[in-house]
């Protein structure tokens, strides 16, 4: 009797040390701590955890995007009220306003129920338990992949490769992924993979197998939302919109317009981020009195640099 009493207790003890090493599930979080949840890993368990300071980000704040605004906002009205609603992939130009969409549809409907999980690329190989644990709530639950990209043999890429569209247990009703990428293939495309494309005798040609497997994942995002670089009058305007957020009157905001040129110049790029940097600044620099030094427009236009 006593070795058998050893030998449970041996076996106790091997199964408390293979449940320290072995991954637990995701636990349920406070639900009602937030509008907003991070998945995130903690040694090899996986943490749900509340965001405490969920963005107030608005539509109506968002210029220059009306389009790509109506799409998405339009999808995540129907899942919200229960009908038929795409898993979307919005790509494009850096800085144009893709995560702030998705952040403003957030706080668009969150008062009806909507509720967003955001996971990193690295940990998209938990994503089939994370949609069962939330299967059964009564909110509507969007996973948000934020800068997704992939490199070759990545494992995230097949487990949500699987839940958008092919495993046999599909994703409950409840839950939508919405993705932004600057790349919209998601995979690199190198010129090796063209080296299998085959040529039929009156030259159609046939993609080989690996630029059909880079395409497939894009593929299964029912909604492609594009989005593009703005031209100077658009990021003049998103300026003055963020100009007049930070408590400048007409008067200044025409006056900061050259100087807002400048900033675009010096950073390479007119996007809606740039903008709001550019706003932050300016807005700071007024109130204190400051006046800063700029190289002036004409100078980057015959292509002399600052000094």
């Amino acid at each position: 009797m006593t070795d058998v009493t050893q030998l449970i207790a041996r076996a106790e003890a091997l199964l408390g040390r293979l449940e320290a090493i072995l991954p637990a599930p995701a636990r349920a979080p406070d639900w009602s701590a937030s509008i907003a949840f991070r998945y995130r890993k903690r040694g090899a368990s996986g943490v749900i955890e509340p965001v405490r300071h969920v963005g107030t980000m608005r539509l109506d704040a968002l210029q220059e995007v009306d389009t790509q605004k109506d799409r998405l906002r339009r999808n995540t009205e129907q899942f919200v009220h229960g009908r038929p609603a795409n898993n979307v992939l919005l790509t494009g130009a850096r800085g144009t306003g893709k995560s702030s969409l998705i952040k403003a549809c957030l706080n668009e409907f969150a008062a009806q129920g909507l509720r967003l999980i955001e996971v990193d690329k690295a940990d998209l190989t938990d994503l089939p338990d994370l949609v069962d644990l939330v299967a059964e709530r009564s909110e509507r639950f969007i996973i948000y992949c934020d800068d997704l990209s992939f490199d070759e043999g990545e494992p995230g890429y097949k487990a949500l490769k699987s839940i958008l569209d092919g495993t046999v247990a599909q994703a409950s009703d409840n839950v939508l992924i919405y993705a932004t990428s600057n790349r919209r293939h998601l995979l690199p495309e190198r010129m090796k993979d063209n080296l299998d494309a085959t040529y039929t005798d009156d030259g159609e040609l046939h993609p080989g197998e690996a630029v059909e497997e880079k395409v497939s994942l894009s593929e299964r995002f029912g909604l492609w939302i594009s989005f593009y670089p703005f031209s100077q009058r658009e990021y003049l305007a998103i300026v003055a919109q963020w100009l007049r957020h930070f408590g400048l009157d007409e008067a200044g905001i025409e006056a900061a317009k050259h100087e807002a040129l400048v900033w675009a110049l010096e950073r390479g790029s007119r996007s809606g981020r740039v903008a709001f940097q550019f706003a932050r600044d300016h807005a700071g620099r007024e109130r204190d009195g400051a006046t800063p030094a700029h190289t002036p427009i004409g100078d980057y236009i015959r292509g002399n640099p600052p000094a």
